[in-house]
Formats: C-alpha cells, structure tokens, sequence
C-alpha cells in the first residue's frame, strides 16, 4: 500500500535539488528533553545545536522559547495565535512559501511543529524523512552559517479538533468510542521506566505505538506504509472514529498524529499537556504494569 497523503513527507534527495527554490524554507526543529535532576525532565532549545551543523540555508525553529505558550504550566503547550505567527513570520514563511522541517534526533520535534501548522491552518509543510541523520549518512552539504530567509507575513487560519485537552481525553476513555493512543516507549506505558511526569503508568484505557517504532533504527526513515499501517490497525484505530494521541508533554504525540494523517486517517488530535498534566492530577485515572 501506499499512503494516502505522502504530499506531507519529503525525501533528502528532493531537498537536495530544490534547496534553493526561492519558495522553500528549511527548519531545523531539534529541541532535547534533559534531565532535571529530580528524576523528571526539562526543555532546552536545540538552537546550540543548529549553530554547530545544519542543512544549508536553513533556519532553526526555536519551540521551547518562540513557539510553546510561555504562561503556561507544561512544557510546549501550543502558544497563543499572535505568538506563533509572529514567530514564523520571522523564520520567513507566508503564503507563498514551502516549509521543509526536520530534526537531528527521531523526527518527533519536526512533527511538533508540523502538527501545529496544521492547527494553525497552514497545510505547505512538509517533514523530512530521515531528517539531519540521514543527511549526514548520505554525506550531504553542513553549514554553520545563519538562515539568510527574509521575513515574510504568516496568516494563522485556526483550526478546532486538532488539539485535545483533558476533558476530551476523560470523556474519551469513559465512553471508548475514540481510541487513545501513548506514543510513549512501551516500558513507559507500563510504568517501569523513563521520566517521572507525577505517577508511572499511563492514562487508563488507553493503547500503545511508540513513536521511537515509526522509524527505522539505522537510517531515521519512517518505516513503510504497510508496516506502521498494520501498527495502528493492531492497536485498534478505526479511521472511521477518532484518535488520540499523548505521551508525555505532546511531542511524540505528534509524530504518531503525523503518520495518521500520512495514512489517511481524518479524525486525529494531540493530546497537548499529556502525561505531564495527567499523571500529576491524582483525580484522572491510570493504570500501571
């Protein structure tokens, strides 16, 4: 089989030979989750990163400080509309731009912002398959040099049901007409490892696709259609119903809501504050082992 919407992935040789269309902007999306100290996590941006090595021309997406709601209480919460377009007017897309994002590690962060795009209503980005690792395997063109993109005007056009809060999440799981989704490890999901969001465990009622299994482990390239078909399948999407996606702070969440949609799935949301809400509530249910 093939997927029903690849517009949505592009390949290292494509950027190769259109890097430098006076359309296209290239994002390096590459943020970490580091430790805190307290057995939990923090952000940092990957703006450090980028200054070390990058795809030619491309500018770096900084989701930590430019593009995740800086009043919030959890980590990468999608930011207020004024926030986001402000931000990507700077790194230069608008309307008659082309966006190819990617990151340094196993696609998630370049999902994140891909995922909030969509949300706010622009449908001309494009995720890079493989991201920088395979770049770097196939022995392409680095730079140190900074993004030269102009600054463009981004329109945010919002789009409702592509972002899901608790309240969905619980009545979701209540009435198991949605399928939720973990894109956890599955040692998380079952409560015997990884960071520590409040409880271990996961959100009750609630199925697991690792977002690290999407993708091959030597090259970063996402596995074929018909393998990360039957993944979701296996698990219990119906793309007929709605899906569900979560995991610890929204990240990759985003990657298993991309390869949804990459499938053909129409009804997907990301779970936004994740584990890092619902395992610190001691009201919301989960299960362990």
């Amino acid at each position: 089989m093939a997927f029903k919407h690849p517009q949505f992935l592009v390949e290292t040789a494509w950027l190769a030979d259109h890097l430098n269309n006076d359309d296209i902007r290239v994002l390096d999306c590459t943020a970490f989750n580091m430790p805190d100290g307290k057995g939990g996590i923090r952000a940092e941006s990957g703006r450090a990163s980028w200054e070390i090595e990058h795809i030619p021309g491309s500018g770096h997406a900084d989701l930590v400080n430019d593009l995740s709601d800086q009043n919030a209480s959890f980590r990468y919460m999608l930011p207020p509309v004024e926030q986001f377009a402000k931000a990507m007017s700077g790194y230069g897309i608008g309307a008659n731009t082309r966006v190819v994002l990617y990151d340094s590690t196993s696609g998630s962060w370049a999902t994140r912002i891909w995922w909030m795009l969509r949300t706010f209503g622009f449908d001309a980005a494009y995720v890079l398959n493989g991201g920088l690792h395979k770049w770097k395997l196939e022995n392409r063109a680095l730079s140190t040099s900074p993004s030269t993109y102009p600054p463009a005007i981004f329109h945010a056009k919002p789009r409702t049901g592509l972002m899901a809060d608790r309240l969905e999440v619980l009545a979701a799981i209540e009435d198991g007409s949605t399928c939720v989704i973990n894109a956890l490890s599955k040692d998380q999901h079952m409560g015997i490892g990884g960071a520590n969001y409040g409880r271990p465990g996961r959100i009750s009622n609630t199925v697991n696709v690792p977002a690290g299994d999407l993708i091959d482990p030597e090259t970063h390239v996402y596995r074929s259609p018909d393998q990360l078909a039957d993944r979701f399948a296996n698990a219990g999407a119906d793309k007929g119903s709605r899906v569900i996606a979560y995991c610890g702070g929204g990240i990759a969440a985003s990657n298993d809501a991309f390869i949804l949609t990459l499938l053909g799935y129409e009804n997907v949301a990301v779970y936004d504050a994740s584990m890092s809400e619902w395992a610190g509530d001691p009201s919301l249910p989960m299960q362990f082992g």
